[in-house]
């Protein structure tokens, strides 16, 4: 049997490994149309079931563990991908209505019931999918039990049985084999899978890999075949929304009706209380009005496909840094990581953007490559990570066609700071004493987890719990993330504060992101609060006052 901890804990390590291997899934992503964000769909629909899952006591029940899984990935889902995932993960919640804990057959019995939610829910299921996959891995469980009612000898096989599956996608569908890719959700559910199985057999919790050196389950790494590969996009804008449902609400079937005849891909997902909506459309504004007759609209998101595919193409495209004559007066280097991030330092002028940050120190040779690129005379380097300014000057004695220029910044926010204070009109020094000044003036805050239990300046801190960063030293730990957050945004603003910047990262929902800029939105009205979607690792949150 297993019991509903064991069920817990094993939910938190397929999240978490998922979460560890989004990149790589990413990159395998071609169908039903090559967009390269199937691993990061799964991994954020997963990981906003986890928050609560840890919230639940030891001695909770296999009901409570499903219960709680579910409805997590149901509210998180996101992508066609997300929306399954959290279908196979809603047929534990049936399967184990009312139990303790979880037997072999009620294993079997939970995949059996998410695969059939999972293929009623897709317009047309295809096969040589994750759907095959779920499927597939399904069958063998109820094979298995015949023979056997050990719940980890049959998870064993599932876990055999969905690989094989996956690797025979490319037979299955052909678009797969002309890219020479396995299906990405196929590939995410094993990673699932695997680690899930990680936990049933020892008991231990497979970790993010921010909190491990190496991750327990590791997939290949692929050149992203998004780029390298194309295929029409039918129907160009990707919708999503979450309905709350009306009290006399109809019946989702209709809507599924509906949208089938404006687009494709529909997922329509439901249970008590909301409707999960997923469709491939020209018209996303027709989905959206067809939505508001069964209820009201929560979270809608509407991304354009085939500019995703153009900008996956355009990144494979691109190639490294490559040494240039300086021929302007001035430029800018800069170290970031998290997409959002990217594309602020590069709508702030950046020429060259090095991806690192915290735990992913980029080497001197890293910066030198990008100055050397950087066509500019006068090239200002901005490490934004404390560990990383001393490999930034280093670079700068190998460097004699150009002027070199660090600045010391520490955070993220001192680096916006500093570019935002940049003045093309004046000359170096001028620029290098304005722009020092307005990154001082920045109070930057950071969250993120702790790893181990420790000791750290006069707090007792145990594993897992939230570090609330303020200008580089601690300032407390605290066991909810959107408590410590908002106590953190609170203690940074002062009294001739103005202006509130909340950048969230890649294991932090928009929903959840939103509510704290509303509280402090709430709290201190004549603040400007902007929020934006950094997609960092590490931190959860990076908060700047000014």
């Amino acid at each position: 049997m297993i019991t509903g901890r064991l069920l817990r804990d094993a939910f938190i390590s397929g999240a978490n490994g998922i979460a560890n291997n989004k990149k790589a899934v990413d990159e395998l992503n071609v169908f039903p149309v090559p967009d390269g964000d199937t691993g990061t769909n799964m991994a954020m629909t997963t990981s906003n079931a986890v928050t609560e899952l840890e919230h639940l006591k030891d001695d909770c029940t296999a009901a409570e563990a499903a219960k709680t899984m579910a409805g997590g990935c149901l509210r998180g889902a996101r992508g066609n991908s997300g929306v399954i995932t959290s279908l196979i993960f809603r047929g534990f919640n049936k399967a184990l209505k009312g139990q303790e804990s979880c037997s072999s057959e009620d294993l079997v019995k939970a995949l059996e019931l998410g695969v059939e939610g999972a293929y009623k829910s897709v317009m047309k299921p295809t096969e040589g999918t994750i759907l095959t996959v779920a499927r597939e891995a399904s069958e063998r469980a109820r094979e298995v039990s015949r023979t056997t009612n050990d719940p980890v000898i049959i998870w064993e096989e599932v876990c055999k049985a969905a690989k094989l599956s996956l690797d025979n996608t490319p037979k299955l569908l052909p678009v797969l084999a002309k890219a020479g890719v396995v299906d990405a959700g196929g590939k995410g559910l094993c990673v699932i899978f695997e680690a899930m199985l990680e936990t049933f057999k020892t008991g231990r919790i497979v970790e993010s890999e921010s909190k491990k050196a190496e991750p327990a389950v590791t997939v290949e790494t692929f050149a992203s075949a998004v780029g390298q590969f194309d295929q029409e996009i039918t129907y160009t804008y990707c919708t999503e929304m979450l309905i709350t449902k009306k009290k006399d609400c109809k019946s989702p079937s209709k809507l599924r009706a509906y949208l089938e005849t404006i687009g494709d891909c529909v997922v329509v997902v439901e249970d008590d209380e909301i409707i999960k909506v997923h469709v491939h459309t020209n018209d996303p504004g027709k989905a959206i009005q067809k939505g508001l007759e069964f209820g009201y609209i929560n979270l809608p998101k509407i991304e354009n496909m085939k500019l995703q595919h153009e900008n996956k193409k355009k990144e494979a495209a691109e190639p490294a840094f490559k040494p240039v004559k300086p021929d302007k007066k001035y430029g800018f280097v800069t170290v970031a990581a998290g997409s959002g991030i990217e594309n602020m330092f590069a709508d702030l002028g950046a020429d060259c953007i090095v991806k690192g940050g915290q735990t992913m120190n980029p080497s001197t040779d890293d910066i030198l490559k990008a100055i050397l690129s950087c066509p500019a005379k006068n090239v200002f380097v901005l490490p934004n990570n404390k560990n990383i300014i001393m490999a930034a000057e280093q670079a700068v004695k190998l460097t004699d066609d150009r002027k070199v220029i660090v600045l010391q910044t520490r955070t993220i926010p001192q680096g916006i700071s500093a570019m935002l204070a940049f003045d093309p009109e004046s000359d170096v020094n001028a620029n290098r004493e304005n722009m020092t000044a307005a990154l001082e003036a920045v109070s930057t805050g950071t969250i993120t987890f702790a790893a181990r239990d420790s000791d750290y300046e006069g707090h007792s801190i145990k594993k897992g719990e939230i570090l609330c960063m303020e200008n580089g030293r601690l300032s407390f730990v605290d066991k909810d993330l959107a408590k410590g957050a908002y106590k953190l945004t609170k203690k940074l603003v002062k009294g001739d504060s103005s202006f509130v910047t909340i950048i969230y990262g890649a294991d932090v929902t928009e929903e959840a992101a939103q509510a704290l800029a509303q509280q402090v939105r709430n709290k201190y009205s004549s603040l400007d609060v902007n929020l934006i979607n950094g997609g960092q690792p590490v931190y959860y949150y990076i908060i700047s006052v000014e």
